[in-house]
């Protein structure tokens, strides 16, 4: 036992069990993707089995040492190529090595997806461990042939033996994840396993490559892929600053194929030529419409101030008569006087009869107005669809934080801003097609059907205090432009056509040419 104490056996062992890991390497990558194959609850259990038959395999080997050294005596020779019983295996694994990383490759490239009525097929537990066992025949017999070259002492060769395969174990399992996780770490190692039965058919037919090169090139592969992953990871942590439901709604936009005339254009796999097929252009917008609900404020979508109909109580009958019969409105706010006095919210055929027959119309529990429901001009679409819920088809007027009317919301308020403009009789589309490339806009034109129409994602800022057209355009001229001055942004000009009590009624829009795709 006096062996245990000399340090050139110590050396010799902790030199041997570096070698007996760095050779199992390959191994260890090929356990890695044979397990993926396996159920999960399965892995764990035949990656452990392999590598035991892998100690196993190799403390055997090692106790036949006399037997390993006649492997290198040639068996028989074909013209200038002789093999020995060594090259003969080492042939033999390295064509299968070849064969099952092809394999691989070939079903992870060509997009193979190994699903049947929806269950995913794994494959049987035997045959993974069988083909686990044939490579670890080929890599114990090059690893134990190492090691007889390397030390003297049996105990030394198997005591490195057991501590290498010990550690293979408990690298296993966290190496199998990582490679399960990251696909394209998936296909550098089968393309190392291809590298790898490429140098075992050519030790078969007795061309030598150090094993140095191959290493070399294993290792500077790895280099580039951590470098890869680093930025794959920085690139998630930069996505995941952008709000979820953010990243979703665009993820859905360019699958449904909504390609953008003054963005440039997206690859074409992440918005597959299917998708345009599939999905016409209302189709899109309307899910774009539903996607930017929740980040919209009511300001945005509600009837401006400017626009609403509402009765004034000061007028005598004949003429509310007149007006409520002229409107196309079904609801309208009473007010007394001016619009910020509202006194409460009526129907138009309520009105009428009550005006008819003579009756007054006031708040009492028995006449025709109801109390309004306000909302701050703040609040978003969702909360206004709740309020709107709980209206029982009432209108929703809509204030300031001063109490000032800014306008009015119903339900078709929200369907717009989802399917587009319904105008009622007495209104004209707020964009109105010119010819091709052109439109005739009403400032008031709200800007995310604008971009709708215009297919480009350039108009709509989310910090930005305005929603209509005429606003985005006063933000650009920074002053009050006069009819005649033009604007051009992002490939599309803006005309001013009209300018009436200090707001911009009227715009000439056209996409210049670099503007089109």
């Amino acid at each position: 036992m006096e062996w245990l104490f000399d340090p050139t056996i110590w050396v010799g062992l902790l030199t041997l069990i570096l070698l007996e890991i760095v050779l199992g390497i390959d191994n260890l990558i090929f356990i890695a993707i044979l397990a993926e194959k396996l159920p999960p609850h399965q892995r764990d259990k035949a990656r452990l089995i392999g590598l035991t038959l892998a100690m196993g395999m190799r403390l055997g080997l090692l106790t036949i040492v006399s037997w390993l050294v006649t492997l290198t005596t040639p068996l028989f020779a074909l013209g200038s190529f002789s093999f020995s019983g060594r090259d003969l295996i080492l042939l033999l694994g390295g064509v299968f090595l070849l064969f099952k990383a092809t394999v691989e490759l070939h079903e992870r490239v060509e997009g193979v997806v190994h699903t049947q009525s929806q269950t995913k097929v794994y494959a049987s537990f035997a045959s993974v461990v069988v083909q686990i066992v044939v490579l670890d025949a080929v890599f114990s017999l090059d690893a134990v042939i190492t090691a007889v070259g390397m030390v003297d002492h049996l105990g030394v060769m198997m005591a490195a033996v057991i501590v290498s395969i010990g550690i293979m174990i408990l690298a296993s399992k966290p190496l199998t994840r990582f490679v399960n996780a990251h696909p394209t770490v998936v296909v550098l190692c089968l393309s190392f396993l291809l590298m790898i039965g490429l140098s075992l058919v050519a030790e078969g037919l007795g061309f030598h490559i150090p094993k140095g090169y191959l290493y070399a090139a294993i290792g500077f592969s790895i280099v580039i892929e951590s470098l890869n992953q680093f930025a794959r990871r920085n690139s998630l942590k930069h996505e995941a600053r952008v709000p979820f439901r953010e990243r979703t709604a665009e993820s859905v936009l360019r699958l449904l194929g909504n390609r953008k005339h003054a963005a440039p254009q997206a690859d074409p796999a992440d918005s597959p030529a299917i998708a345009e097929e599939a999905f016409g252009v209302e189709e899109r917008n309307m899910v774009s419409g539903v996607l930017a609900l929740a980040d919209r404020s009511v300001r945005s979508i509600m009837t401006p101030r400017s626009e609403m109909s509402w009765v004034n109580l000061d007028h005598d009958a004949a003429g509310l008569l007149q007006q409520l019969h002229a409107t196309p409105h079904s609801l309208l706010p009473v007010c007394r006087g001016e619009i910020d006095h509202v006194i409460g919210i009526a129907r138009t055929k309520d009105l009428i009869g009550s005006l008819l027959l003579g009756q007054g119309i006031d708040a009492s529990p028995t006449g025709p107005l109801r109390a309004p429901l306000v909302l701050p001009e703040t609040a978003g679409v969702l909360r206004a669809m709740e309020t709107l819920k709980r209206a029982h088809g009432q209108l929703v007027l809509v204030a300031d934080e001063y109490g000032t009317v800014k306008g009015l919301l119903t339900p078709i308020d929200i369907l717009e801003a989802i399917a587009g403009e319904f105008p009622d009789e007495d209104e004209q589309p707020a964009i109105r097609p010119q010819g091709p490339g052109r439109w005739e806009a009403d400032g008031n034109a709200d800007l995310h059907l604008l971009e709708q129409v215009l297919e480009t994602d350039t108009l709509v800022d989310d910090a930005a205090e305005y929603s209509s057209l005429a606003g985005f355009l006063l933000e650009r001229f920074e002053m009050l432009p006069e009819v005649g001055q033009s604007v051009e942004l992002d490939g599309v000009r803006y005309d001013i056509l009209a300018v009436e009590n200090r707001r911009i009624t009227k715009v000439a829009i056209k996409r210049s040419l670099r503007g089109q795709v």
